[in-house]
């Protein structure tokens, strides 16, 4: 008797088990409406937002290392079209903000250094473009996933209000589960936009200082004596 109770047990147990398995996923997820639908799209634009700046952060990055060098000896034998032409041929924010102090060579050094950091705000600006939005979708995505559960429990507790005596728990406990995915839903898109946008704006800050070194060495090559 008991191993037949035993063996019973285990049996609906597996079969527990067995129908939790099989719940399909993108199905409950449908379930949400349209916040999830919403979010569907949030999470489109942040990998979107999170690929394009990747790789034009990456591209900014990369400066030769011989770049400087090449720069100095050019400007030392006083040859300002080949060191002007080197800067149009290398396609990076830095090779433009030095391009930018080559063309106003003759005026004054804090005109210069002013000329150089107006280039350098706007490569900054050009670096960090969709960064907000990416942000905004970090801090919106579990806002609005929270909004859904929300408003899937409110429609549960109607239907008790509504059902009197007649409530039943299955039926219950299925609409607030699917009210929660939302919630799920909504913060697993705003930690992975989290972490993208804080990842892209460590990278942003190595390229500023990749520029502002190069605009350092830069000034104080303007500062040597000629040859």
């Amino acid at each position: 008797m008991i191993n037949s109770l035993l063996l019973q047990a285990t049996t609906n147990a597996a079969d527990a088990a067995e129908t939790v398995q099989e719940i399909p996923v993108l199905e409950l997820l449908m379930e949400g409406g349209i916040f999830m639908y919403i979010l569907l799209a949030l999470s489109v634009i942040a990998i979107y937002i999170f690929i394009e700046r990747y790789f034009i952060i990456v591209s900014a990055s990369k400066v030769d290392r011989d770049f400087m060098t090449r720069i100095r000896e050019h400007m030392l034998n006083s040859n300002i079209r080949a060191a002007a032409d080197l800067c149009q041929q290398t396609d990076t924010p830095t090779s433009r903000m030095v391009e930018k102090g080559i063309r106003r060579i003759g005026k004054p050094l804090r005109n210069i250094e002013v000329a150089i950091e107006n280039v350098g705000k706007l490569e900054l600006l050009r670096l960090e473009k969709r960064l907000a939005g990416l942000a905004t979708i970090a801090g919106a995505a579990p806002m609005i996933g929270f909004l859904g559960t929300v408003v899937g429990m409110i429609r549960a507790f109607f239907q008790i209000s509504t059902a009197s005596n007649n409530v039943d728990p299955g039926a219950l406990a299925g609409g607030i589960y699917q009210a929660l995915v939302t919630t799920a839903a909504g913060l697993a898109i705003g930690i992975v936009a989290f972490i993208g946008y804080n990842v892209l704006v460590a990278m942003v800050q190595k390229v500023i200082y990749k520029m502002e070194a190069t605009t350092i060495e830069f000034v104080d090559l303007l500062q040597e004596p000629a040859k």
